[in-house]
């Protein structure tokens, strides 16, 4: 067949604006489509299964795709170097081979990222105006100026599956071919998507072909369809070209590889540009990419959107850049643990309120600018996000309630052992696995970032203190009353004891501490941080030889060290430092057989490791013996070395080994010796400040310390601490109280004292008991929500504030007595 036919043909195709328009291509030139055209994808009939359970969701199958591309690009870097990508002279990792092929790239600088993200690019293409009610499908096309394929070698890369082409390749990210397939099951009805490449060193014919879903006959002996591709004369076809102009921006493609994805199903909520919503989720799903990459599209489809093309770098460089606005907190924490190997968790807290936005529009802006796919925990390689946890964490096993949506959790999972790492992650690389690894990193995440002493403990105490205030005497009070003729050990009480915690008496004095922790904060002089270190000591008087702590073997210790760094200089993506840890010694105990000094061993060998980023100054280090590795009576000398550009700052100390710590004795209680019920507290909350009631507060401090929105429909916001009911605020503004108080014509003081009495008595105590059942039953709680096909985990304080705010509080209240409701029956 003649080339022109050919250069003819791919034109046409890639010109077509959705799968309907490719269709009538297909009919128009069916001459080149008859069945005998075209080969199963991998070589296989049974592929339909492997490529439709490849990615779940159409973003992280498109992500796949941008891997490919920066994939390509890296390898073509090391061939144009003249290293062979599979030999033993190349990048042991992807950041070796970001080092080696791009030095002093100067991508945090706008212009720079821009001009190397149109190596890789993302177009939209479609018909006409979108939003329209034509219903115009958005085509997407990857362009990337990478290693390209020669015609010949398709079938052996972009057409192959389970082919474990890149495994030699240590770094790049894909391994067997599998990902990039996935894209294909969002791709319209019909499932096309054209492929055409041209290799780099400008050698070879340009050469295409078009992948579809079969169209399955009567005739057909497989129980399911397969996927295909369009061969002519039994091979790709292909042309010759020294360029072409295929809408590139600021190019037209010479070499490298194109993929159009025709009708792609992005799901809701991508109304807007490519530029905007699929900019934002993409930068997400690679929360720090190797390459920048670029997003593109049209006047025609946007005619008056001004941002129509936008570069994108991941959400850490993101969140950086715009940490002042919306982020409050912002730390990261290295673990090293004979469980896992290595990780880097990072936490960002944001703002209650973003600038002129009161605390239900700022929580709307962040949830639509950082978490469009409602992911709270990302669990990343090599910058890709691989899985994730929703918000369902944060409460339920951090049990850190007012920072559901406001806390976002990055774990890096690249330096783990690859055994521990392999069970983590599906194939598909977009969800975790069901598995005991999973399961124990889990566990250990929460055990660690909701310990009393972590960083975001104190945080969500902080943020707590918006509406500090004792009201224990009203409670108790209330429930003195309610008890009276209720024993002590009544079901009852048990079914209420069994829930709350009974320490009235401990939490007034961890108070009384925690007041004079304040105090003394409040009386510390001001941090002021520097971009680099000017110094850097432990925090110890001890010197020379003497251990500065004793670690029991089975327990931890933590190191602290001070500096005048600032907090980001761990995290940030221009000039960061780094803390460094390496033992010197280790000298056994006379008495275990002689004092002779050990050979220098790797800190991960003897102790496992927590680093955290600086806090004001002050840097930890958190050090655990493993058992096997090390004895009691041993001292270690370490060094803990804190980089900078002027040279590197060294502290040098001593720790011994001690023995191991004895589990406490539960002392019995003695009989009769029982605390009251620490009941939660009952607040009562005004639209403004009241100064006629002592231990009131305002909407908008409710609003601040549980994170909740309170508006004239709120009967009640409650305060949980993971699964303990911590303080119950009744608003005493709400509509269904005026409502319930219309009955009386003309109500004396001593008739709205009463309605006031029966309506937070009757509020406070209907949720007291439907939180304790609730809770003691083990329910979980699911939602449907609009643009998610998942149901979403919800909170139990949030489901009974929900139906509180839809008339059960007037039930309650109506008809909350027998009488009132046989009455009403009566009539």
């Amino acid at each position: 067949m003649e080339e022109n036919n050919y250069r003819k043909l791919f034109l046409t195709l890639f010109k077509a604006k959705d799968e309907i328009e490719l269709e009538e291509v297909i009919n128009e030139y069916i001459v080149f489509f008859k069945d005998s055209n075209w080969k199963p994808l991998g070589g296989n009939k049974s592929n339909y299964g492997i490529v439709k359970n490849q990615q779940s969701n159409p973003i992280a199958a498109l992500i796949e795709k941008v891997t490919n591309s920066v994939d390509a690009l890296l390898t073509k870097k090391c061939i144009e170097s003249g290293v062979s990508p599979d030999s033993e002279e190349a990048p042991k990792s992807m950041g070796e081979a970001i080092e080696r092929f791009y030095p002093k790239n100067n991508w945090d600088v706008q212009s720079f990222a821009k001009k190397q993200a149109e190596e890789i690019q993302i177009i939209a293409d479609s018909k006409g105006p979108y939003p329209n009610r034509n219903g115009y499908k958005t085509s997407l096309l990857i362009y990337d100026n990478g290693e390209g394929q020669h015609p010949k070698d398709f079938e052996g890369t972009f057409l192959s599956l389970v082919r474990g082409n890149k495994n030699k390749v240590h770094f790049v990210q894909g391994k067997y071919n599998m990902g990039g397939s996935g894209a294909i099951v969002f791709c319209g009805k019909k499932r096309y998507q054209l492929i055409a490449s041209k290799r780099f060193d400008n050698t070879g014919d340009f050469g295409f072909t078009l992948i579809r879903e079969h169209p399955k006959r009567e005739s057909d002996q497989a129980k399911e369809t397969w996927y295909e591709y369009l061969v002519l004369d039994d091979k790709i076809p292909s042309f010759k070209i020294d360029t072409l102009d295929l809408g590139l921006k600021n190019r037209k493609f010479k070499t490298g590889s194109v993929i159009k994805l025709y009708s792609y199903q992005l799901g809701r909520g991508y109304s807007s540009a490519i530029s905007h919503d699929l900019n934002q989720s993409i930068n997400e799903f690679l929360f720090k990419p190797a390459l920048p990459v670029l997003t593109v599209d049209s006047e025609k489809r946007y005619p008056n959107d001004k941002v129509l093309v936008n570069d994108l770098f991941g959400l850490k460089r993101r969140l950086e850049k715009e940490k002042d606005k919306y982020i409050s907190d912002s730390f990261s924490e290295v673990f090293k643990d004979d469980l896992f190997g290595e990780m880097k968790v990072s936490c960002f807290v944001f703002n209650l309120k973003v600038g002129s936005f009161d605390l239900k529009k700022s929580k709307a802006e962040i949830q639509r600018r950082y978490f469009k796919n409602n992911m709270s925990v990302m669990f990343s390689m090599n910058g890709q996000v691989h899985g994730s946890y929703t918000s369902e964490f944060i409460t339920r096993s951090l049990k850190l309630n007012l920072l559901k949506n406001h806390l976002l959790i990055h774990v890096d999972c690249t330096n783990m052992k690859y055994e521990f790492r392999k069970e983590l992650f599906m194939a598909s690389r977009d969800r975790l696995k069901e598995g005991d690894e999973t399961r124990d990193l889990r566990h250990y995440l929460a055990s660690k970032l909701s310990d009393k002493d972590a960083r975001l403990s104190e945080i969500q105490k902080l943020r707590k203190q918006a509406v500090n205030i004792d009201t224990s005497t009203n409670t108790n009070q209330l429930i003195k009353n309610f008890t009276k003729s209720l024993p002590l050990n009544s079901d009852l009480m048990k079914l209420l004891g069994d829930t709350f915690k009974l320490d009235l008496k401990k939490e007034n004095k961890k108070d009384n501490k925690d007041k004079k922790k304040n105090k003394l904060k409040e009386e510390s002089l001001p941090f002021s941080p520097k971009r680099f270190p000017s110094f850097f000591k432990i925090n110890s008087k001890v010197k020379g030889d003497t251990e500065v702590a004793k670690i029991p073997l089975n327990g931890e210790k933590v190191i602290r060290f001070s500096s005048d760094c600032e907090d980001s200089y761990f995290d940030r993506v221009e000039e960061p430092g780094e803390l460094k840890i390496a033992i010197l010694t280790v000298k056994s105990d006379v008495s275990e057989g002689g004092d002779q000094k050990g050979e220098p061993k790797d800190i991960e060998e003897v102790f496992n490791v927590n680093t955290s980023s600086p806090n004001k100054g002050t840097i930890k280090i958190n050090l655990n013996p493993k058992k096997d590795k090390i004895n009691i009576g041993d001292s270690v000398q370490m060094k803990v070395s804190l980089t900078a550009p002027g040279g590197d700052f060294e502290e040098l100390f001593w720790v011994k080994v001690s023995e191991p710590e004895k589990p406490k004795e539960k002392i019995p209680k003695k009989d009769g010796d029982e605390e009251p019920l620490g009941l939660p507290q009952m607040i009562f909350a005004y639209e403004k400040p009241n100064e006629d009631v002592p231990n009131a507060v305002s909407w908008e401090g409710v609003e601040e310390a549980t994170g909740l929105d309170v508006d004239i429909k709120t009967v009640m916001i409650p305060e949980a601490e993971g699964s303990t009911l911590k303080r119950i605020f009744i608003n005493m503004d709400s509509s269904v109280l005026m409502n319930f108080k219309s009955k009386y014509r003309n109500p004396n003081e001593e008739q709205i004292e009463l309605a006031n009495r029966k309506y937070y008595t009757s509020v406070y105590f209907h949720t007291l008991f439907l939180y304790t059942i609730t809770k003691n039953k083990g329910y979980e709680i699911k939602q449907k929500v609009e643009g998610n096909e998942n149901l979403e985990d919800v909170d139990v304080g949030q489901y009974l504030k929900d139906l509180f705010d839809n008339y059960y509080s007037t039930f309650i209240l109506n008809f909350g007595g027998m009488e009132e409701m046989m009455d009403g029956l009566g009539d």
